[in-house]
């Protein structure tokens, strides 16, 4: 029998309601630039929502972006397809400027029966609803066309900040960190929640794919105040903030998001580092407290046991390890993201799959769960053989790039000098970083896992590593053969 079949059986199998039902729901849930800093995870962020649904159903443990920013990211697991296929790698190219029939997620689901709703931000958060993806929905977007650095607080007789440190420059018109003693809802997040809530009553009694796309933990950091007292700043771990030793610098970035364009670029005090990584754990766990006013209301109206919910991040983040800050790198702490795969009544619940994946794996795994044929043209795999046996490896690698300058589109020359090329599996990072035009390799990394998890010593050059490095290669080779120019990809 076939993987997907196999899913759609024991789905079936564990819950009858299902085999009455013409159709399985769907809730997909985003995050924005979340590593897998989630208790689930290890991690240090309190996140007793996610963690319970780590619970519920299966946590894949290695799963990584195709490109560590937003459009390209998105655009990317929307619609299945790599960066290269698309040919986007900046923030500043819709989708279907070069791919204007491609088929999304959303819309393949609304071509098949489904109500799509999007509430905040699915897809690239474009500030003008002339670039938005209307078709992809049955109704108007919700807190999707909006920018982060607008996310102030809306409370009348609202009290001053309390404490924020003055950093030089703003994140757009909010401060960059901020704690104020304000509802959830003073905030994008909290209201994209409660939109949420009101779209699960009123799509309920029909086959929907309802996608909750949260603003946070993106900068700005300026979660309500309850959320930051779940922490103590002196307590919170320390962190290595060296570039890798035997690194390229070609790897390396100016952090411009956060530290603003050189050169009017700032750099951290200590005290100020301490307060954004206390802000990122902040906004960690008020984006799961309003999670679990969604997942509230799925199971308010009954339709968790016809419901597949995912929760996934679009990218990882740096919080000042490598020296760097936000994400457009290939370092694991850019590349690897939380996935959570939620089926009702999961047979595999509470278990975690150890091998690689990619978002691009979402697309056809939600497919088969929903007993939707698929596209032509999906990069990924499904997810079908791991959700039903979490031992059953999806596949043996995954691969993240992303170009030199990080925002090329930006420059005066318009396109990347470089284009970084990294495979993940589960011995080794292994990067090269090509030269846009020629194809010629420039420099390459070797990170050797888990015995140098944080990425600290580059072994490309290393004797004893001269055997998991061929393996490496090989792998990348075979997916972005080193004869084909970026530019000609």
């Amino acid at each position: 029998m076939r993987p997907a079949l196999v899913l759609t059986s024991l789905l079936l199998a564990a819950s009858p309601a299902l085999a009455d039902a013409p159709k399985l729901n769907v809730l997909y849930v985003l995050a924005d630039d979340l590593r897998c800093d989630l208790g689930c995870y290890g991690g240090p962020a309190k996140t007793p929502t996610l963690d319970a649904l780590a619970r519920a159903g299966v946590r894949f443990d290695a799963a990584y972006c195709q490109q560590a920013l937003c459009n390209p990211s998105r655009s990317s697991f929307l619609t299945g397809r790599r960066p290269d296929d698309l040919r986007l790698w900046n923030n500043g190219t819709h989708f279907r400027e070069k791919n204007p029939d491609v088929a999304t997620l959303p819309l393949w689901f609304k071509d098949h029966g489904y109500t799509t709703r999007n509430v905040g931000k699915v897809f690239h958060n474009w500030h003008t609803k002339e670039k938005g993806d209307r078709r992809s929905w049955s109704a108007d977007e919700f807190l999707h066309y909006a920018q982060h650095g607008d996310d102030l607080a809306k409370v009348a007789g609202e009290p001053p900040p309390n404490a924020a440190l003055e950093y030089g420059r703003k994140y757009g018109n909010a401060p960059l960190c901020e704690r104020r003693d304000v509802p959830d809802d003073a905030y994008f997040d909290g209201r994209v929640a409660d939109e949420a809530v009101r779209v699960l009553a009123e799509v309920k009694e029909k086959p929907f794919f309802l996608a909750v796309g949260f603003w946070k933990p993106h900068a700005p950091f300026n979660a309500p105040k309850k959320y930051w007292d779940l922490y103590d700043r002196a307590k919170l771990a320390g962190f290595d903030p060296n570039p890798p030793r035997d690194g390229p610098a070609v790897a390396l970035h100016d952090g411009r998001e956060l530290r603003g364009i050189p050169p009017m670029q700032v750099t951290f005090t200590k005290d100020q580092v301490a307060e954004i990584r206390h802000g990122y754990l902040a906004n960690i766990s008020y984006l799961d407290a309003q999670v679990a006013k969604v997942l509230a209301a799925l199971d308010k109206h009954g339709l968790r046991e016809k419901t597949l919910v995912v929760f996934h991040g679009d990218h990882g983040y740096h919080l000042g390890e490598h020296s760097l800050w936000a994400k457009t790198s290939n370092f694991e702490y850019d590349a690897r993201v939380p996935l959570l795969v939620v089926p009702p009544k999961c047979p595999q619940a509470g278990k975690v799959a150890a091998g690689p994946v990619e978002l691009i794996d979402v697309f056809p795994s939600v497919c088969d769960a929903a007993g939707l044929k698929k596209p032509d043209g999906l990069a990924g795999v499904s997810l079908a053989p791991t959700l039903a046996d979490f031992t059953v490896p999806t596949k043996a690698a995954a691969f993240t790039q992303h170009p030199r300058p990080a925002y090329f589109d930006r420059t005066e020359k318009g396109v990347p000098d470089a284009m970084g090329y990294s495979v993940r599996t589960a011995k080794v990072r292994y990067t090269e970083w090509r030269d846009w035009e020629s194809g010629k390799l420039l420099a390459a990394e070797l990170y050797e896992h888990p015995a140098d998890a944080a990425e600290t010593v580059n072994r490309a050059e290393s004797p004893s590593s001269v055997e998991v490095l061929k393996e490496a290669r090989a792998a990348l080779h075979k997916q972005f053969p080193p004869d084909v120019a970026p530019a000609k990809r």
